[in-house]
């Protein structure tokens, strides 16, 4: 069995403040890696878990589901807890998912949460055929590792195995009705120039999660994966400050869904100012606003499906449906028995063959 070199559970001893650090889909701790490093030089301790079907072979991933990868995170939770006093959850990428599911089912027991890039949806139209293709393609191959630096160590698989990639589209969905739960102070940071995971992610997190101290950080350098790239002094510097001021105090999180009503409440009426001497009021503060930078929406460089690979689709997806209209309700358009739906089915599964192979000097693939 090949293994990406390096590729192991991390668990760097240090003080008795713990960060659970979580991967991404795909990848390995080699992606997390240097992050984990910098936070353990820190005096914290830092573990990360090699998810289960990550870090040997894409085949293994396809034998798992997200609850798979969910349990070993809980599991090294768990160990965690039984050890330190406070416990700091980050995650990269799919990490982001797994560490949303932790936070809510934990609570206040988790301290803090740190989100890089992380992934909980996607809306290319290729998508929504994953379901189906999954039984007819194991895999489609990867675009490299998306990261601005020059020569990245290879952290992921070089192809993004279907059925895999289907559970984790359940994952997305259980991640988002988890974010209202959500009340832990939170850092979220995100690349406008990341080509994998659209930072809207980040946007529809922080829309819905109740924590009411949240710290946006923005890497402008880097492309996804920020531990590997230009960024990671700016990764190190956020999450220490961040972790450092939960810590003391200076960020808490709230005891009562009450608490968070009154915190709002106040927020906004502190905001409101009615006495004329005042210098600013609510309303010049919006108009104040309105000419900054807000980040535009959807990352316009996610890749579109071709004019071939939408030929194929209509043959994977039209091919059967053709076969159960001739077969089970006796419609024969073109007088051919159910021929021409296997015949489609058949050309679209060889053209996303041919369309989707890796390219051979292409090793390295996509941590989501």
């Amino acid at each position: 069995m090949s293994v990406i070199p390096g590729a192991t559970a991390l668990d760097l001893q240090g003080g008795e403040i713990a960060i659970l650090m979580i991967h991404g889909f795909t990848g390995s701790t080699l992606s997390v890696q240097p992050w984990a490093n910098a936070l353990h030089q820190a005096g914290y301790s830092v573990r990360a878990p090699l998810l289960p079907g990550h870090g040997t072979r894409w085949e293994d991933l396809n034998q798992t589901r997200w609850q798979d990868w969910y349990q070993e995170v809980r599991k090294n939770f768990e160990e965690l807890k039984s050890k330190h006093r406070r416990i700091f959850v980050a995650g990269f990428s799919m990490g982001g998912s797994l560490s949303i599911r932790l936070a809510a089912e934990y609570g206040d027991q988790v301290e803090g949460l740190i989100l890089i890039n992380p992934s909980v949806y996607d809306r290319r139209l290729i998508m929504k055929f994953v379901p189906v293709l999954k039984y007819f393609i194991p895999s489609v191959g990867g675009r490299g590792t998306d990261v601005a630096r020059s020569n990245p160590p290879r952290h992921s698989y070089g192809r993004t195995p279907l059925k895999a990639l289907h559970s984790l589209q359940g994952l997305w969905r259980t991640a988002q009705r988890d974010l209202h739960r959500i009340e832990q102070p939170l850092m979220i940071g995100y690349s406008p120039q990341d080509h994998v995971v659209d930072p809207a992610n980040s946007e529809l997190v922080i829309d819905n999660v109740s924590s009411i101290d949240i710290r946006e950080v923005i890497f402008e350098n880097s492309y996804h994966n920020v531990a590997l790239d230009h960024d990671l002094e700016l990764l190190v510097e956020s999450s220490l400050a961040f972790i450092s001021d939960v810590l003391s105090g200076a960020i808490t999180q709230l005891d009562s869904e009450q608490e968070l009503v009154d915190a709002e409440f106040d927020s906004i009426v502190s905001g409101l100012s009615l006495d004329e001497s005042s210098p600013n009021t609510y309303l010049d503060d919006i108009e104040a606003n309105a000419g900054a930078d807000i980040y535009p929406g959807d990352n316009k460089e996610l890749p579109t499906l071709s004019r071939i690979q939408r030929i194929a689709l209509i043959g994977v997806i039209g091919g059967p449906l053709y076969s159960v209209l001739v077969r089970f309700f006796k419609i024969d358009l073109l007088g051919l028995d159910i021929w021409p739906g296997l015949l489609g089915l058949l050309g679209g599964v060889l053209l996303f063959f041919w369309q989707m192979r890796p390219e051979p000097e292409d090793e390295d693939g996509v941590a989501l």
